[in-house]
């Protein structure tokens, strides 16, 4: 927890912020490109 703090204050909060929702959308985009093969898979298939 204190790693974060340090951050905090050495970067600045919006930039930490933004690496934090960078890191999350990240996998989710992971899951959503897997679900759109997943789907493209089923499409053919019919």
């Amino acid at each position: 927890m204190d790693e974060i703090y340090t951050s905090i204050a050495n970067l600045g909060f919006p930039i930490v912020i933004s690496i934090y929702l960078l890191v999350r959308i990240e996998g989710k985009l992971t899951q959503l490109t897997e679900s759109i093969r997943e789907l493209s898979t089923t499409i053919a298939k019919i």
